[in-house]
């Protein structure tokens, strides 16, 4: 089975996020962090179920779209996955350092 590593980097993001959000809704920056988490869960199954992040065009790096965001994640091998980043698609993704 395929382990999912979430980074501090995308750790914080989901703080950020939940932080951001719970400004307005608690219960929806729940929601939106347990749709994060349950969207990264095809991963165990599905490796290469992202496309490939234009921005970065490396056959490894990929992303899935949860909504307004972005889970950009590496498949390290066969049996790990880091994601990398949960990034909010109105961003540039290039001013980030990944």
């Amino acid at each position: 089975m395929v382990q999912i590593n979430w980074t501090f980097q995308s750790r914080t993001d989901l703080k950020a996020i939940a932080e951001f959000i719970s400004k307005d809704s608690k219960k929806y920056a729940r929601l939106q962090i347990w749709r994060i988490r349950q969207r990264s869960k095809i991963l165990i199954s599905q490796k290469r179920a992202g496309k490939i992040v234009p921005e970065i065009e490396n056959q490894n790096v990929r992303e899935l779209v949860e909504g307004n965001y972005r889970i950009i994640y590496k498949i390290v091998n066969e049996m790990r996955i880091d994601i990398l980043t949960v990034h909010h698609s109105a961003r540039d993704l290039t001013l980030r350092k990944i």
